[in-house]
């Protein structure tokens, strides 16, 4: 998927468990765990401006864009054909 989601990184900045996130946030720690390791299909703005608050950061600092053609070279090792 050409979304990454970077919430782990946000975790380790503030220190934060991911039980915690959840229940500040107003999740499940299920659904936060579907969100954290790429697997959701969509995220409410209402969730990532939560998210967002809770984790004092902008929403380019949870997710970001990479293009499939470097999501596949990265996973085959080598570079363009």
């Amino acid at each position: 998927m050409p979304i990454a989601v970077d919430i782990d990184v946000m975790l380790a900045k503030r220190k934060m468990s991911v039980g915690e996130l959840a229940e500040r946030v107003g999740i499940t720690p299920a659904n936060l765990a579907v969100l954290k390791n790429g697997r959701a299909k969509a995220v409410r703005f209402t969730t990532l401006e939560a998210l967002c608050e809770v984790l004092d950061c902008q929403p380019g600092d949870l997710l970001r864009w990479e293009s499939e053609k470097s999501a596949v070279s990265d996973a085959s090792g080598g570079g363009f054909p």
